[in-house]
């Protein structure tokens, strides 16, 4: 039976084996481990394996955890939809939000953030167009970015998507060089304060997929955590 440990080496290998399929350097691809519904041993396990970038999707439930682990080394990265009213709590206990989808929503970090320095965060995309997902469709992303943009306290640094499922991991491959296209597409505008360095794509069964088309952030859970 694998342990964290183990499967953390073995995704790393992964990671620096998709990079050289895609002529990458594999310090440009930053491995997001996706705490949700963890229990703070469990993370303990990961983090004394020298993982310190840390993922969740409920700011309620980072809010309960993240004091637990009591580790300023930890950075931890919001994955989830995010109520307005939650907004505050969020910019507390996160380095970088990567689900803004609505100019209200970006407006609300932007009055809220009371640090010197702006707040980094990435806009979802919903490249698949799936109703019962959250992000901008796509036609959407160069207008939001234009007006986020315009908003102090606050600086858009990539895009987000997740994909429709497929049990093939190839079959994400599409989306993902749609997220890509998009991020050119966005950088090309050279909006004021706006830098599209980051691609937040990729999961358990698809990351390597999400490497090979340019992911900078793949968000990993399952595979760390569960036996393999």
């Amino acid at each position: 039976m694998s342990t964290p440990s183990a499967n953390l080496d073995q995704i790393r290998a992964r990671i620096a084996a998709a990079c050289e399929r895609a002529g990458r350097d594999p310090a440009d691809v930053h491995l997001l481990v996706v705490s949700k519904t963890r229990t703070p041993d469990e993370i303990r396990a990961v983090t004394a394996c020298g993982q310190t970038l840390l993922a969740e999707n409920r700011v309620q439930e980072a809010r309960d955890k993240i004091p637990l682990l009591n580790d300023p080394a930890l950075a931890w990265h919001l994955i989830g939809p995010l109520q307005r009213n939650k907004v505050k709590t969020a910019l507390e206990l996160f380095r970088m939000i990567h689900t803004v989808d609505s100019l209200e929503l970006a407006e609300e970090i932007s009055k809220r953030n009371d640090r010197p320095q702006p707040f980094p965060v990435l806009m979802q995309i919903n490249v698949g167009r799936e109703p019962q997902k959250s992000g901008v469709l796509p036609e959407e992303a160069i207008p939001l970015a234009q007006a986020i943009a315009r908003l102090p306290g606050l600086a858009l640094q990539g895009v987000m998507t997740i994909p429709p499922f497929s049990p093939r991991a190839e079959e994400s491959r599409i989306w993902f060089r749609a997220l890509a296209d998009l991020r050119e597409r966005i950088a090309r505008e050279a909006f004021p304060g706006v830098q599209m360095r980051e691609l937040s794509m990729g999961m358990s069964h698809d990351y390597e997929i999400a490497v090979e088309e340019g992911a900078t952030l793949v968000r990993i859970g399952s595979a760390v955590f569960e036996p393999s």
